[in-house]
């Protein structure tokens, strides 16, 4: 069996990637390896660079990169406590570009995704995601359920 020696786990909504989160914990322990945890924030519209009337936006999209920054670091502070690496990132763009950029610049062996079960709208907003990824990770992927 492969030796994994730097983990990523994906998450889409910090509400959610908790069990992720626990595997990967538990995976980053028995290979004693460094896991980092990734959370991509997307913006489908890509509002960057428009000059739209609607006030307050910056400041509102500021206030969702904090909270995904205090989430996760909130998530895995007792890990770190007792030395596990881990590296946080909060990324905005695309997810599958984020995701494989990460992954051949740090050298990931392992993604570990939450699985989807997927209705209409899931399928909308993650399915191409998913099959973008399975496609062209030059590393390995585990989904896990909820």
């Amino acid at each position: 069996m492969k030796n994994f020696n730097k983990i990523l786990v994906v998450s889409r909504s910090t509400k959610h990637c908790y069990k992720v989160l626990s595997v990967g914990i538990s995976l980053a322990h028995q290979y004693n390896a460094s896991l980092y945890v990734m959370h991509v924030i997307h913006d489908p519209f890509n509002l960057d660079g428009w000059n739209l009337p609607v006030p307050g936006l910056e400041r509102e999209y500021q206030k969702m990169v904090s909270s995904a920054n205090e989430d996760l670091e909130r998530m895995v502070h007792e890990e770190k406590k007792k030395g596990l690496p881990i590296t946080v990132w909060v990324r905005d763009g695309r997810p599958d570009k984020e995701i494989i950029k990460a992954v051949q610049e740090e050298k990931i062996d392992l993604v570990l995704m939450l699985a989807h079960e997927e209705g209409r709208l899931e399928h909308f907003l993650f399915g191409k995601t998913n099959d973008a990824l399975i496609r062209a990770l030059p590393a390995s992927i585990m989904l896990i359920k909820k």
